[in-house]
């Protein structure tokens, strides 16, 4: 007999003795009940040809056995399903069959532990309610033994007792409720565990109250906001600004004291490594040291006080991160836009800090171009002299005129831009204060001039309302009144302005400004042959033809009225084409709208 057909007999006589039926004969590997016990013992369902069979060879206790193995199947599966929904592990839908899941989840059942594989296989695999849930069970059995309730069963998580546990841990404090559920549950050592940690609190408390001098309060429960409080101490934690008012309403102001002296204590100490002044021995929040910190940790700069101070103590470290982090303040704040003062410029410069000026001086310059308008969209305008001289302006410093003019004459400024306004303010500025140092009234034509220039012809009235009897010299009588006739031609009162230049004439009559102002005047009202007649009588007084001629400039370039502008245009071209050929760039411009 072949060795396979042997070993399937001896198969095939255990499953008949397996199942109780070793009264059928026949034992031929090719028997039909080989065929169907080993299909019941690997629980496959039989069919109904194979059920009729054991029926016919009154074999039915082989049809019940195989339901019973098909019921425990469905069941395992149920079973599976439970512990899925009780532990979280829902997700996961693989056959239990062939799944480790199944295995953990019983093993977490049955309150035994997770291996490190198991475990890392919940984390792979997506389970982490479940791994959470199987390490809380397992904290949950060791506190149980810990505190002497193994009795009790029930090892899933959401029981009362794994909170109780928990806060026994942590030598919390249990509520009523609590303690009464161990007594029910006649957790008796439990209880005497908390009743045990209470027993340690309350000598603990008093030693606390002892410690930071809280004698005077009465109320020695350890349900008391006194106790947390001088724990909290202990730990060598900041209290909050509730617990110091608690503190304080309770009239312990010796442990308010004591509580902050630690605070700055610990924080003395904290700064000292934070700025390398350790070799420093003194500890108490009562040295200078410690306040010098403090104003670094703010940002502040350190006086020279506070420098010499370092030096004779050779923090030289301190002393090198103190200007670091000043610097670094200063760099902030001028990449935020801001500005630097002179004290704060003149420390970098001291300390060296050149590139940090240079930045300062770049930013600066941009907001200084953009505040007095000055287009430089390729970077052409340098530091010197434009940034000195917009940084005199914003000190409100005078600028030397002669540089001033030059940067005109070369078109690097505008003649009437923001830069010249300041500039013209500040000269106006400088002869008004000249004139109440000195008393010499020449100064008051000087400074109404630089007004208007600047604009600010008000001003220039308000410094020329003068009561001209007081003034001896009629030269100065008519330049005052030149200027401030000027002024009046300026808010557009002609009348006044006809008024001033005639005044101006009586007091001075070789004088050329007067008859100037009275030409501009009938240019203005478009009086142009009355016009060029004054014009006229200045030159014969000595002025100068291009100055007459840039007056009408100015007449045509400030004319709004369009139709006046260019009946001025047409007269002065129809009177000398070449002389006046400037005036053909606004009739074009005309014939541009047009």
């Amino acid at each position: 007999m072949h060795k396979d057909d042997r070993n399937r007999i001896k198969h095939f006589t255990t499953l008949k003795s397996k199942y109780q039926a070793t009264q059928y004969q026949d034992l031929l590997p090719t028997s039909l009940l080989y065929l169907v016990l080993r299909k019941v013992d690997l629980g496959i369902k039989l069919n109904t040809l194979e059920m009729k069979w054991l029926r016919e060879q009154k074999l039915e206790f082989i049809c019940q056995e195989q339901e019973d193995k098909l019921k425990d199947f469905v069941q395992l599966g149920v079973e599976f399903s439970q512990l899925k929904s009780k532990y979280k592990a829902t997700p996961h839908s693989v056959s239990w069959q062939y799944n480790p899941l199944y295995f953990i989840l019983w093993k977490i059942e049955s309150g035994q532990f997770l291996s490190s594989e198991e475990v890392d296989w919940l984390s792979s695999n997506g389970l982490s309610q479940t791994k959470a849930i199987a390490q809380d069970i397992q904290q949950f059995i060791q506190l149980k033994f810990k505190y002497k309730a193994t009795q009790y069963q029930d090892s899933y998580p959401d029981s009362p007792l794994y909170q109780i546990l928990k806060k026994l841990e942590i030598a919390e404090r249990l509520n009523d409720f609590e303690y009464k559920f161990l007594i029910d549950n006649k957790l008796l050592e439990t209880a005497k565990c908390f009743e045990q940690q209470e027993s340690e609190k309350k000598n603990i408390f008093a030693q606390l109250i002892e410690k930071y001098q809280a004698k005077q309060y009465s109320a020695l429960s350890l349900s008391t906001p006194l106790y947390p409080i001088l724990q909290k101490i202990e730990a060598q934690n900041n209290l909050s600004e509730s617990e110091i008012n608690w503190l304080q309403q309770q009239g312990l102001s010796e442990t308010i004291t004591i509580a902050q002296e630690l605070e700055k204590t610990r924080e003395f100490a904290a700064l000292k490594v934070k700025y390398n002044a350790t070799r420093y021995e003194d500890c108490s929040p009562k040295s200078h040291l410690y306040k010098v910190l403090k104003r670094l940790e703010l940002d502040s700069k350190l006086s020279e006080q506070d420098l010499n101070f370092m030096k004779n103590r050779k923090l030289t470290e301190t002393i090198a991160i103190a200007n670091q982090k000043y610097s670094n303040s200063l760099k902030s704040k001028i990449e935020l836009g801001k500005t630097l003062n002179e004290s704060e410029i003149q420390w970098l410069k001291n300390n060296g800090y050149e590139d940090i000026i240079t930045l300062f001086q770049k930013q600066y310059f941009i907001m200084l171009k953009k505040k007095y308008g000055l287009i430089d969209s390729t970077n052409k305008l340098t530091l010197e002299p434009f940034y000195q001289i917009l940084l005199k302006l914003e000190k409100n410093e005078r600028l030397d005129p002669i540089l001033f003019f030059k940067l005109v004459e070369q078109d690097l400024l505008s003649r009437d831009g923001k830069v010249a306004l300041k500039y013209y303010s500040l000269e106006a500025e400088f002869y008004v204060q000249e004139f109440q140092r000195t008393g010499n009234k020449w100064h008051i034509p000087t400074a109404s001039s630089y007004w208007r220039k600047a604009n600010k012809s008000e001003q220039a009235l308000q410094l020329t309302n003068l009561d001209l009897n007081q003034i001896k010299d009629n030269t100065l009588k008519s330049a005052i009144l030149v200027t401030r006739g000027a002024a009046f031609r300026d808010i557009g009162q002609l009348i006044d302005t006809e008024i001033c230049a005639k005044k101006a004439m009586k007091y001075h009559p070789l004088s050329y400004q007067p008859y100037t102002l009275m030409g501009a005047i009938a240019y203005d009202k478009g009086d142009y042959p009355n016009g060029d007649y004054w014009f006229k009588e200045a030159i014969q007084r000595g002025a100068k033809t291009e100055d007459i001629d840039d007056e009408i400039k100015r007449v045509i370039r400030n004319t709004k009225d369009e139709e006046k502008r260019q009946t001025a245009v047409a007269y002065l071209l129809k009177k000398d084409s070449k002389r006046y050929a400037w005036a053909k760039a606004y009739l074009k411009k005309s014939q541009d709208k047009g």
